[in-house]
């Protein structure tokens, strides 16, 4: 996969960037275990790479969006791909008009407020 995205998807890119979360199988080490050391190093050195954070991350935002998507939109048989398209630019359309956000509540008992003494 990364050899495709560099040298078939942007093969004139100086550097790629990388967004992927903390599994411990995405460094660029793991490239050493599937290629030999030269293309490895030569994969390592195309990609500038980010990783989200390990709570909380973007992921989770995205993967909350899209099972509102399937709840509020996509609950039904959509007869054609132009009819989806109208269906999820409206739906998107009025998610924007409304600013929704997410609304995140900590559980976690050890999540501290304004009022602790940060013990």
């Amino acid at each position: 996969m990364l050899r495709d995205l560099s040298d078939k998807h942007f093969p004139n890119a100086a550097k790629i960037v990388l967004v992927q979360d903390n599994l411990s199988t995405h460094t660029p080490a793991s490239l050493y275990a599937a290629f030999p050391a030269t293309e490895a190093r030569r994969l390592a050195e195309r990609f500038e790479w980010h990783y989200t954070p390990k709570h909380g991350s973007w992921l989770d935002m995205a993967e909350s969006e899209l099972a509102v998507l399937a709840t509020q939109c996509l609950d039904r048989r959509i007869p054609d791909k132009a009819t989806l398209i109208r269906e999820v630019a409206a739906w998107q359309q009025n998610r924007n008009k409304h600013h929704v956000e997410a609304d995140w509540q900590f559980t976690n008992p050890y999540t501290r407020s304004s009022n602790d003494s940060g013990h």
